[in-house]
């Protein structure tokens, strides 16, 4: 058979089994993942039982309760599913990792953020996009592989994790760590029109200025930790004028940015606020190095407070994402993508990095190459991911699970 044969067999079954395919996206929209509170094991029992009825065995590693509350959450349970070729040779074992976790829905939306709604040929619901779109993508592109009942050579293995939203250490991470999945290549959760090959890191503090409480009335008695803070937010958003001048080579990827994204303090109006805490996030392009970057932010951290009297400050790391590397490992699933994206959806599929940051630095910091693809559309901003009415075209889920499918083929056939 020849791998043309092939390519129109695995559109076909694609095509007839779409219908199942959005009920599957469907099933996992209507259980919540909202990440705080992070009780993710209940969408792993779904999904587990979901797959058992296409013949596919996951096998639940759940992360012990005391590691999952010391991270702020409440349960995870990992999925491995192991799709073993090696009877017609050792082969590539071929990683497609998606998350299940999601940030809450927040306000504003027109329809039931978990109902799964399909309206004007999308689908609509809290991770409809990002990124449970892909464990359906993913797993109708293994379906659509085996029913070739072809001659393939290597392995597949799902990973469907639970910690990309605080991290990935408990996801991906904790897999790694413990010995549980080593592949050769990976494809993790994206977006159809571009291969990701690269992404920034990002830094996450929080900074906890300490006054003096006192009435509002004699304020001179106390040491306003607000305008302590205030000083000290200044000073960071001022580098965001320096960091525009830092540029990245990589396609995508623009510069620096720091970002603080909550604060809270003081106790009452009438009250001299002895304590303000807030949280930073610092993109950092792939070209930074996170221990320079660390240092320098604690830098203008003491500096800025330096001359306020009475002042002290605590900071603390939250989060040390580093940024994705591409691997030289990782061209042939660039080429495979980019060839037949270009023939699913009529377009050059560009090799490029994204400023967002995900889990997938996890599988490169472990020395395996892979790449961020599967169903979306061309920006975050048009998915709607992490506002209201997130959505996903039922037209990209159909592309990229195509894609995959002969992705998959290539990768995983002995002639090659």
């Amino acid at each position: 058979m020849t791998p043309s044969t092939d390519y129109d067999k695995l559109d076909a079954w694609i095509d007839a089994h779409f219908d199942e395919e959005v009920r599957f996206l469907q099933e996992l929209i209507r259980v919540p993942t909202d990440t705080p509170p992070g009780n993710n094991a209940p969408h792993a029992e779904r999904t587990a039982d979901l797959l058992k009825a296409f013949g596919f065995d996951a096998e639940k590693h759940a992360v012990p309760q005391a590691e999952v509350e010391a991270h702020g959450l409440q349960s995870i349970t990992n999925l491995i599913v192991r799709r073993n070729y090696a009877n017609h040779g050792a082969g590539l074992t071929i990683a497609l990792n998606a998350h299940g976790d999601v940030v809450p829905p927040g306000d504003g939306w027109t329809t039931d953020p978990y109902g799964g709604e399909i309206r004007d040929g999308s689908i609509y619901g809290r991770a409809s996009a990002v990124s449970k779109s892909d464990f359906a993508s993913f797993t109708f592109a293994i379906r659509a592989l085996e029913s070739l009942q072809a001659t393939l050579q290597g392995a597949v293995e799902l990973h469907f994790t639970y910690d990309e939203e605080f991290g990935g250490e408990l996801g991906p991470g904790w897999l790694l760590r413990h010995g549980l999945t080593r592949p050769d290549l990976l494809i993790a959760a994206g977006f159809s029109h571009e291969v990701v090959t690269a992404h920034n890191g990002c830094l996450q503090m929080e900074v906890t200025v300490h006054g003096k409480m006192a009435h509002a009335a004699v304020p001179h008695t106390g040491v306003d930790a607000l305008q302590g803070a205030v000083h000290i937010l200044n000073a960071l958003y001022a580098q965001n004028i320096t960091y525009q001048q830092v540029t990245s080579s990589v396609q995508g990827i623009s510069h620096p940015y720091l970002n603080v994204g909550r604060i809270e303090g003081g106790t009452n109006t009438n009250v001299v606020p002895g304590k303000v805490t807030f949280r930073l996030d610092r993109r950092m392009i792939p070209e930074e190095n996170p221990a320079e970057v660390e240092a320098s932010i604690r830098q203008v951290i003491a500096e800025a407070a330096a001359p306020c009297v009475g002042i002290s400050v605590d900071i603390k790391r939250l989060l040390l994402a580093r940024a994705l590397q591409p691997l030289p490992g990782n061209q042939p699933l660039v080429a495979a993508i980019q060839k037949h994206g270009q023939t699913i959806f009529g377009e050059t599929i560009a090799a490029m990095g994204t400023p967002l940051y995900t889990d997938v630095r996890l599988y490169a910091e472990a020395g395996i190459p892979g790449v961020i693809y599967g169903a979306g559309p061309r920006t975050v901003l048009e998915s709607h991911a992490k506002r209201a009415d997130e959505r996903l075209a039922l037209d990209d889920l159909r592309g990229a699970t195509k894609v995959i499918a002969r992705t998959l083929r290539d990768l995983l056939d002995p002639r090659a």
